[in-house]
């Protein structure tokens, strides 16, 4: 398999993508969420990014994040998958032994590659905002996009805290 081309060479904002390993629904449970919105939180402060927007479904992210220099994509995603794939593992393991038995506790939790898409416009980040926010609409979890805790959309359309900061690009 080819290694996925990244393009890092620029202050783009990255719309990312990562899935549960099997697309196990390994983010039904709030705790999972919320590990993983601390370790974003925490890999925010290290590198100096912005998080434009994002959206956890219960087997898949999507994030909007901008950094203030190149060359740290990967770097990030290796962190904020890392660290956060432990803490899930821990809570899962721990309270939920007949869900976590039905798989080698070898699994990851995360999918070993992410897709990252590179935007250059405040359009496409308006349409990449967009199709995350609708997305819990889509799959039939809520019937508005505030609905989902889960996501920027709250702190768009309604001006709440959503866990992280959330910082458009000047």
């Amino acid at each position: 398999m080819s290694k996925p081309r990244r393009v890092d060479d620029a202050l783009y904002v990255h719309f990312i993508t990562f899935s549960c390993y099997h697309r196990r629904r390994l983010l039904d449970h709030d705790q999972p969420k919320r590990i993983l919105l601390g370790v974003l939180n925490e890999e925010l402060q290290k590198f100096e990014a912005r998080c434009v927007g994002f959206v956890i479904m219960p087997d898949h992210v999507h994030a909007l994040i901008w950094f203030s220099k190149t060359g740290q994509l990967s770097q990030f995603m290796q962190q904020w998958k890392g660290r956060s794939s432990k803490g899930t593992k821990e809570f899962l393991y721990r309270t939920m032994p007949e869900y976590t038995s039905k798989f080698p506790k070898t699994d990851p939790i995360w999918q070993v590659r992410f897709y990252s898409f590179e935007i250059y416009t405040t359009a496409k980040i308006e349409e990449k905002l967009n199709y995350m926010h609708m997305n819990p609409v889509r799959a039939g979890l809520v019937q508005m996009p505030t609905e989902w805790r889960w996501s920027s959309a709250r702190w768009y359309i309604e001006g709440r805290t959503v866990g992280i900061p959330i910082q458009w690009l000047d």
